[in-house]
């Protein structure tokens, strides 16, 4: 097995980068990575930190890389020497099964469906990410892929994020809702009315409805909504964590008594706060292209970046693409959603 890692992707690459693909080849030695960038500053960081280069890595040359917040004009004059689209090339043409990069989605994104296409019958890519909840983690599709989005693209998004939690996450016949304002059959706009019905009639364990409060409760194992609504969920909550966590803090420097109880479970808010912490689900999945994509946060440390290595590696021993295409295909061949009633 062979991953493409981004290493110019990300806030604190390419150290981060380098460090977290070479920790993870330490205990790995079933697989070989790819760095993909400007080589001179790979190397420098090599070298710099004293840093041993492990048998089972590489380096492949890009001379650009796209900034974090590039616009897409930018990025997509010089895309062809990125090494997004290098690594990405890499998966396209067989010499790796999978890409991550912890840079710019939205660069990510593009690049990787221009390159890669997507699975066949599939309309829309979606992008998929473990989030924790009360009873352990659930898959939370679409979370900024698509604004817009047909009751066609959310069927195909369920399909293809209940085939992932079945076999890399283990979930036999897992639980699958649509976000709605309300639980009630009858609640929601035309898409997620359709959409409703469509799941209901699909033989899947679709529960139905959930609200926007039920996402980290756990009250089912795949919730599916549309981009725009996954992505402000998203970052609403990462809001309210950053809110709660600054509150608690001033809370306990407020007095000596605070600062003692802090003391006296700070073992507990560590429990709570590795749940919480994103560097343990490695990253968002690219579902739908023709090829293994893992886009990792901005920000993420050399855990996150050894987390999304070996989510790939699970994504590639489970064959997951070809699971995707026959539960897509199988469902097609059905017949009973014909394109009028599929939106």
């Amino acid at each position: 097995m062979k991953v493409a890692v981004d290493a110019m992707g990300g806030d604190s690459a390419p150290e981060v980068v380098i460090r977290g693909a070479v920790g993870y080849l330490k205990n790995n030695n079933d697989l070989s990575i790819v760095l993909v960038g400007k080589e001179k500053e790979i190397k420098k960081e090599f070298k710099k930190h004293k840093i041993d280069f492990p048998g089972n890595l590489e380096i492949l040359n890009a001379h650009e890389k796209v900034l974090m917040r590039e616009n897409f004009f930018s990025y997509w004059k010089k895309r062809e020497k990125t090494s997004i689209k290098k690594a990405l090339d890499l998966v396209k043409h067989k010499k790796a099964q999978a890409m991550i990069s912890a840079g710019n989605t939205g660069a990510v994104m593009a690049i990787a469906k221009t390159v890669l296409g997507t699975l066949k019958r599939i309309e829309r890519p979606a992008l998929a990410l473990m989030v924790p909840t009360l009873k352990g983690q659930s898959l939370l599709v679409d979370v900024g892929a698509n604004v817009d989005s047909k009751p066609k693209n959310l069927v195909q998004f369920a399909l293809m994020g209940k085939v992932f939690l079945e076999s890399v996450i283990g979930i036999k016949n897992p639980r699958i809702a649509l976000m709605s304002i309300g639980e009630e059959e009858a609640k929601g706009n035309e898409l997620i009315k359709t959409t409703y019905n469509i799941l209901k009639s699909m033989d899947i364990n679709f529960v139905g409805n959930v609200e926007g409060r039920d996402v980290y409760i756990g009250v089912a194992d795949l919730i599916v909504t549309d981009g725009f609504t996954g992505n402000v969920t998203l970052k609403v909550t990462e809001g309210v964590v950053d809110v709660m966590l600054s509150l608690l803090k001033r809370e306990i420097m407020s007095s000596i008594v605070a600062r003692l109880g802090f003391f006296l479970i700070k073992n507990s808010f560590k429990r709570i706060k590795k749940r919480m912490d994103y560097s343990e689900y490695g990253g968002a999945l690219l579902l739908g292209v023709n090829g293994i994509v893992i886009i990792g946060h901005g920000g993420s440390s050399e855990k996150a970046i050894r987390s999304a290595i070996d989510l790939s590696k699970r994504f590639i021993k489970e064959n997951v693409l070809d699971k995707i295409s026959k539960e897509i295909e199988r469902i097609h061949k059905q017949g009973r959603f014909k394109e009028l009633s599929y939106g």
